[in-house]
């Protein structure tokens, strides 16, 4: 298809599939596994075109792994999904990374159109329109150009404490967790089926993850207490970082698995071998 100048994506909310209930991301994986996706790399290769988002618009591209370090804003319940999905997130009502425009909130979107307005047209003629409108634009739009600032304290969120997991009482040995796993984790979008696969060698518990024909390691794999916590990149159905907080008793396992500050999701699993 002929691409334009200009796409802008909005995000998403209300029911899914005559659903009650408001599944968000739900909504935002479907449209991640859709023709947005496709648009957008597209677009992305072009150095004519630009993308704007808005609210959850940029956690569809950034689920598709367009956003691999580009800076970004979603809407802040969003923020730490985008996180999760290799994007950087920045605090702003309006992130401005060259041909990739992305703003926060449902609001925002007002924001984002005149700053486009003046970035394509001049502040005569976005001011003209913000006239008309009896708007006036909130906020610094954030870009990589200038000064860098100097940060005072953490930069990074505390972690957040997991729930929702039943540990043992007794301490966990590398030989509890040693085998082959058939897992199931209840997500947003439905039950996703794993087999892991977790061994020692060398004194180092390591571990790996398939699902259909992707086979991914397990990231930062470490045993504590009555614990087991590794950190996991996932590129199917959507792409995530995501955080694994299981405990093991006997052969079975059941624990969390959290992208960002989303509400955590089961995980349930048996021993194979």
């Amino acid at each position: 298809m002929d691409i334009v100048d200009l796409i802008v994506i909005p995000g998403a909310a209300g029911p899914l599939d005559g659903d009650k209930s408001d599944s968000i991301p739900a909504l935002l994986a479907r449209e991640a596994a859709g023709d947005i996706p496709k648009i957008g790399r597209e677009a992305l290769a072009k150095q004519d075109v630009t993308i704007a988002t808005v609210c959850g618009g940029s956690l569809i591209l950034g689920m598709a792994g367009l956003l691999e370090g580009r800076p970004a804003v979603t809407h802040h319940m969003g923020m730490g999904m985008l996180a999760t999905t290799g994007a950087v997130p920045v605090k702003a009502r309006i992130v401005d990374d060259g041909r990739l425009v992305t703003g926060g909130g449902v609001t925002s979107g007002i924001d984002v159109a005149l700053h486009l307005v003046e970035r394509e047209l001049g502040p005569r003629i976005a001011h003209a329109v913000e006239t008309l409108f009896e708007y006036e634009r909130r906020g610094t739009v954030w870009s990589g150009q200038g000064l860098a600032p100097i940060v005072l304290g953490p930069t990074e969120p505390a972690e957040l404490p997991q729930s929702g997991v039943n540990l043992p009482p007794t301490k966990l040995r590398a030989s509890d967790v040693e085998g082959r796993w058939d897992v199931t984790i209840s997500t947003p979008i439905g039950k996703q089926s794993v087999i892991y696969d977790i061994s020692m060698r060398d004194g180092i518990v390591t571990g790996a993850a398939t699902q259909g024909s992707e086979k991914v390691p397990l990231e930062e794999l470490v045993i504590s207490g009555n614990r087991v916590t590794w950190k996991q990149r996932i590129t199917k159905p959507m792409k995530l970082n995501l955080r694994f907080n299981v405990s093991v008793d006997g052969d079975a396992m059941i624990g969390t698995a959290r992208a960002g500050v989303l509400p955590a999701s089961k995980l349930e699993g048996h021993r194979l071998i």
